[in-house]
């Protein structure tokens, strides 16, 4: 059987050459709104005469476009990450190909008459055949690249009948094998665009910036059969020939950090274009360092999938909007396009604000991987058969967004393998546009690419290559080791950049510090991508109306991916995460922190080619969390990457003393003037410098002598304590019941905790972590207090804690020491992660305990999990805040007085895990509306978290409508908690933030409260 046109090989046919797409005056009609609309569920090739003037249909549905039709209800929406939807058998698709016919009426305005047209789709998936008033316009293939097809032999006067049959698969499936939601439609803008005579077919800016002068150099290519003119009003450019090559002996350049535009019109007698030039030289040195403007730059930087909830990848301009302005008010200075040119409004918005971009071709064979009896048989990457279509893509890729400053390298693609077409494109790509860098992920030995880059490294591997240390050959995946000299290995010579990493799943990521921090230990490692930029969790209502969003399998696909879609730093709707509030602190631009000599304060500019003029420096003073002073610091003038000490202020506190007490200096770099992204005092940047005081606080100690057990009654009687007599539980304390404590070592697992090489919540699973039983072994009241020993382990293991509790009381307050050991056989942990986590040019006896951390048993926390009445839901407390924290994600959280309800404590993760944990906890107070209930101190700094539901319920859920509040409030107190890490893809946790199986010593003491007026703030 022949091919079917949507399984043909080419790209298409019909359409006119790729071009940029830059404002014109030329007249325009938009052609979004609703669409008659029919949808069948097979992959028709021949019509039924739908697309003839005369066909009636009024028996059709309407469909707006842009969309995609699963999300109104055409279909459903599926989700997978490497396999593809349909059988891997190229070109070829099934028979059971969903398929849209759209119609489209419109009226030609009668000034159009006799004008050259073209129709322009800038995003059809993925194969659309495209008909007006009858007339065949031709087919095109590449979903998220632009289109275009002349018009002029089909337009007539007044209506007008446009027509459109999309199949959902087609051999471009194969070539757009992407990780996100496979969604169908008409999703970008549809426009009808005039192509007068004498106008302008085509414009590419070349502006570079003469670092050493300060200059600039301007050459406009214009594809125009008339005479052109260009006028830039800020360069004093006006009616000048656009075949003359300008130079300026000084401009403002353009960077990420300072986007400056200036606005140009090019003029033919049949159209003016308008412009927006950016001045900017990107290079690689000899010493394998990506500058622009002459200067190294990091990228602190995201993956971004178009996405919305409600509308998938059919995104309004606010939509981008607000992705935009989030990504600067969050430090973000650097966007890779993941997996496809975005809509060509987000480019001007990154131009306009200034964000580095990584512009990515649509193309992915991510399922090839899967073929047998080897990976990659057939893979259109190296197959000659694909080439034009792979050629195709690059072509258009570059051709529409050339002309964007913050375009600063462009990405062949991604997990498309290695292969022929790839080098083809890349040197296409070279000898169209040599003014940027080329990345490829895939490329791993960087033979046609001129950035090295890599996904999911450990740090210690990151450190090595930024050593210059990799051996001719060696890769990391697959794993080859490689030999000879490292002074042969090219991509020792070129810039790494991490194509993707920390993956932002659930609950992380973790260790983000520790990856940023080797960008200013070696020049080459020059920062990347976070994985991703927003969970794709779809906007959908359960049977009882309840709000939640959607990941794989809640559509009823036979195959999915899960929550796997869910990898965000910000949720579906947009709130950041946890994650990015972490990322924003770690890659916050202005570094403020103790200077080496006592008083002083170190201020490091890590902007990469701007001072520090647009910012003012406040502090505050406080002391036990309560603020006794603030006021403003002068500006330190320092260029970008230097860094300078400065003495600490003169503290005006309207007190004399502030060595009493835990003193807390916050210095804060706020923006100094409103921007187009964030208010006058949005903060960039903070430090926070503690303060000497006089001696140690004294925490968790009583302040009498100690009480003795009183054991004639029907409990034990400890001051205010009651305990249960045969298992020596606490019952109540003053005026309240409670339940509690018990030994907890098991949360409800993260994603990163579930990932199979690390394998910690298999292990926690296999040990009975989660389902404890606690056996009593000794009540011994005495003269001074209450010892209660109790062995806790799981059914059909003999593995578990025995663990001691002190109780000892001074009529007031109560005081538990808590001593708790492993006890039983504890195997070993069955880590697969085959990369070196630990740095080997460590110190021997560092190295090797932290390789045995590494591979060691492991526990989630160990702590004590209560039970508290669930009118308790008020928790204040002085400790790490305002916002979660873990051991390897903590950078954002800042030493304060804190308020909260049990609510407000929770991060609603698309798939409930483990979250909300407050860190280095001093106090804590867990009250009713009228301020009765419990106040712990630590006599460590201990963990703490709260929620209306059980761990186990929690890890039960599959999402948080699943979760209902129980009478209880459970609280948990936790002397150490086991990091995050990034295990879902990736290095999990790292083994310094690894919680493994040993002993543990805490004290904490409970005092009951009163009703009485609360805190208003």
């Amino acid at each position: 059987m022949s091919l079917r046109y949507f399984e043909e090989l080419s790209p298409g046919h019909g359409k006119e050459a790729p071009r940029a797409a830059p404002a014109s005056d030329a007249p325009r009609l938009d052609l979004n709104g609703d669409w008659a609309f029919r949808f069948s569920e097979a992959g028709l090739d021949e019509t039924d005469g739908f697309e003839l003037p005369g066909f009636h249909d009024q028996g059709w549905d309407r469909l707006p476009v842009p969309s995609h039709w699963q999300l109104h209800g055409y279909g459903k929406p599926a989700y997978l990450n490497i396999a593809y939807p349909i059988p891997l058998d190229p070109p070829y698709v099934p028979d059971e190909n969903p398929t849209g016919d759209y119609r489209r009426v419109f009226d030609l305005p009668e000034s159009w008459a006799g004008t050259p047209a073209v129709v322009r789709f800038e995003g059809v998936e993925s194969c659309a055949r495209v008909w007006l008033n009858g007339v065949e316009l031709g087919v095109t293939r590449g979903s998220r690249l632009a289109a275009e097809f002349d018009v002029t032999h089909a337009l007539r006067p007044g209506s007008n009948v446009l027509a459109v049959r999309v199949h959902q698969f087609s051999s471009g499936t194969y070539l757009e094998d992407q990780d996100t939601w496979r969604l169908a439609g008409i999703f970008r803008d549809v426009t009808l665009l005039a192509r007068p005579a004498s106008g302008i077919r085509d414009v590419f800016v070349h502006a570079g910036y003469d670092v050493a002068s300060g200059g600039g150099r301007l050459r406009i290519d214009v594809d125009t059969d008339a005479e052109a003119t260009v006028a830039i009003p800020g360069l004093g450019v006006s009616g000048t020939p656009a075949t003359e090559e300008f130079t300026f002996d000084e401009i403002r350049p353009w960077s990420a950090e300072d986007p400056h535009l200036y606005d140009a019109v090019i003029c033919t007698p049949g159209e003016e274009v308008r412009l927006r030039i950016g001045f900017r030289t990107v290079a690689v040195t000899d010493t394998g360092v990506l500058t622009v403007n002459g200067s190294r730059v990091v990228l602190r930087g995201v993956n971004r999938h178009e996405f919305h909830p409600d509308r998938g990848r059919a995104i309004t301009l606010e939509d981008m909007r607000h992705d935009v302005e989030s990504m600067k008010r969050h430090n973000i200075n650097a966007v890779r396009t993941a997996h496809y040119p975005p809509h060509p409004a987000f480019l001007d918005l990154c131009d306009e604000y200034g964000l580095w971009v990584m512009l990515e071709c649509d193309l992915e064979t991510h399922g090839f991987e899967c073929t047998q009896p080897e990976p990659r048989l057939g893979n259109p990457s190296d197959a000659p058969q694909w080439h034009e279509a792979c050629l195709d893509r690059a072509q258009r890729t570059v051709e529409r967004d050339k002309n964007h400053p913050g375009v600063i390298s462009w990405s062949l693609g991604n997990e498309a393998g290695d292969g022929r077409n790839l080098e083809a494109m890349a040197a296409w790509i070279h000898e169209r546009d040599p003014s940027r860098p080329i990345h490829y992920e895939g490329d791993r030995l960087a033979r046609y690419v001129d950035l090295y880059g890599e996904m999911y490294r450990t740090p210690a591997v990151v450190r090595r290559i930024g050593q210059g240390l990799l051996r001719p050959g060696e890769t990391f995946y697959p794993a080859t080791g490689g030999e000879g000299d490292p002074a042969d290995e090219r991509r020792n010579r070129m810039p790494f950049v991490y194509t993707e990493f920390a993956h932002a799943m659930g609950n992380g990521p973790g260790a983000l510090d520790e990856y940023m921090r080797l960008c200013e230990q070696y020049p080459r490692v020059q920062g990347g991508f976070v994985w991703e930029w927003k969970d794709q969790g779809l906007r959908s209502t359960d049977a009882q109306g309840r709000e939640f969003f959607a990941y794989g399998g809640d559509f009823g696909e036979d195959l999915h991916d899960g929550n796997f879609i869910c990898d965000g730093l910000v949720l579906p709707d947009g709130t950041p995460s946890p994650g990015l509030l972490e990322y924003q602190k770690v890659i916050e631009p202005v570094a403020i922190g103790p200077g080496s000599t006592p008083g002083h304060l170190l201020v490091h500019n890590r902007h990469d080619l701007v001072d520090l003029a647009h910012l003012r420096f406040t502090w505050s003073l406080t002391r036990d969390g309560v603020q006794l002073g603030d006021g403003t610091l002068p500006t330190p003038d320092l260029g970008p990457g230097e860094r300078t000490e400065i003495p600490l202020p003169l503290l005006r506190t309207g007190t004399d003393d502030v060595s009493e007490g835990e003193s807390w200096l916050t210095v804060r770099a706020e923006l100094a003037k409103p921007t187009a992204w964030a208010p006058e005092g949005h903060v960039v940047a903070w430090g926070q410098i503690p303060l000497p005081s006089d001696g140690e606080p004294a925490r968790a100690t009583l302040d009498a002598s100690l009480l003795a057990a009183d054991a004639t009654g029907a409990r034990i009687a400890l001051g205010p304590a009651r305990f249960d007599r045969n298992t020596g539980r606490l019952l109540g304390l003053g005026d309240h019941e409670f339940d509690g404590p018990r030994l907890d070592l098991w949360r409800a697992p993260t994603d990163n905790d579930l990932a199979w090489s690390q394998r910690d919540a298999a292990y926690w699973k296999a040990r009975g972590l989660d389902r404890l039983r606690h056996r009593t072994v000794s009540v011994q009241p005495d003269e001074e207090g209450l010892t209660v020993v109790v062995r806790s382990a799981a059914a059909a293991t003999d593995c578990g804690y025995l663990t001691t509790y002190r109780w000892e009381t001074d009529e007031h307050r109560l005081r538990v020491h808590v001593h708790t050991e492993p006890v039983g056989h504890w195997p070993q942990r069955e880590d697969v992660f085959g990369e070196p986590m630990v740095d080997a040019d460590l110190p021997p006896e560092e190295y090797a305990e932290l390789l045995r951390r590494d591979k060691a048993p492991s526990l989630a926390r160990i702590g004590l999990h209560w039970e508290l009445p669930g009118e308790w839901s008020r928790v204040s407390w002085f400790g790490a805040g305002p916002g979660e924290s873990y051991p390897d994600s903590r950078q954002a959280a800042r030493v304060g007085l804190f308020r909260a309800s049990v609510e407000e404590l929770q991060t609603p993760y698309v798939r409930p895990q483990d979250n909300g944990n407050r860190s280095d906890v001093r106090w804590a107070e867990v009250v009713d509306d009228e301020g009765a209930g419990l106040r712990i101190e630590g006599a460590e700094l201990f963990n703490l978290a709260a929620r209306r539901w059980s761990d186990r319920h929690l890890a039960e859920a599959r999402h948080g409508t699943d979760l209902s509040a129980g009478p209880a409030i459970h609280l948990h107190t936790d002397h150490v908690v086991q990091g995050v890490g990034s295990g879902a893809v990736g290095p999990g946790v790292l083994p310094r933030y690894r919680l493994e199986v040993r002993p543990a010593d805490f004290t904490l003491v409970l005092t009951a409260l009163p009703a009485r007026q609360l805190p208003t703030s």
